[in-house]
């Protein structure tokens, strides 16, 4: 099972290759929480409307928030973190209909002809759906990679908290969106029924550790 490859340290030396899989699955769900958010702020839900340089440019101070957040989460090396720059998704680039479609899992199916995915219906439904899906899997990348890197919860679920906090501001710019609070129980219900059942292969720990996460964040937010 991957979760048990994934947690298979929990002490701090999380071995590299297995770092950046962990990072990658965190800045996927940065990426698309940014392209939902830049679609979002046009307003107009029209797709040659987007600029994803011109949505961040006066945003680089949650840009940084984010990225700090996550490195502590995750005890993530400079070498790791780099590949957030990699990966393109906070730099200017297109955000074209087949993304959001990834983002959203496909859930509102491909219509017939697959142009009508850049109608501005279908783009709000995207946006919605994929904003809740990626903090939700956003949330569940931070959590694992903490486990894995031995962050205790007192400090990991802290720092994901905000980077929550920023996310959530970030794909639903200037409207009260989706809160911290929500996300966090998204997640639980999402993914820990499937690591907590008693014939889940994770580690004993590691159920141990997901739990107290999941305590101190409902406490927290």
């Amino acid at each position: 099972m991957a979760l048990t490859r994934s947690l298979a340290c929990g002490d701090g030396r999380v071995p590299s290759a297995r770092a950046e899989r962990m990072a990658r699955a965190v800045f996927a769900a940065l990426g698309g929480i940014v392209e939902i958010g830049t679609v979002r702020s046009t307003g107009t839900w029209l797709l040659p409307d987007v600029s994803v340089g011109a949505f961040l440019e006066p945003r680089q101070g949650d840009v940084r928030r984010l990225l700090e957040g996550v490195r502590v989460v995750g005890r993530f090396s400079g070498e790791v973190m780099a590949i957030a720059d990699e990966l393109g998704y906070f730099a200017d680039h297109d955000v074209p209909a087949a993304s959001l479609l990834l983002w959203s899992e496909g859930i509102t199916g491909v219509p017939q002809p697959p142009e009508r995915l850049e109608e501005p219906a279908l783009v709000r439904r995207m946006c919605r759906i994929g904003a809740d899906l990626q903090l939700t899997r956003l949330l569940q990348a931070l959590v694992t990679a903490a486990l894995a890197a031995g962050t205790e919860p007192g400090e990991g679920a802290a720092a994901a908290a905000e980077v929550l906090r920023v996310a959530s501001g970030l794909v639903e710019p200037g409207r009260a969106g989706t809160a911290p609070a929500d996300v966090h129980r998204m997640w639980r219900v999402a993914h820990l029924p499937a690591i907590l059942h008693p014939a889940s292969d994770a580690p004993e720990w590691g159920k141990a550790g997901y739990r107290a996460y999941d305590a101190e964040l409902e406490r927290i937010l």
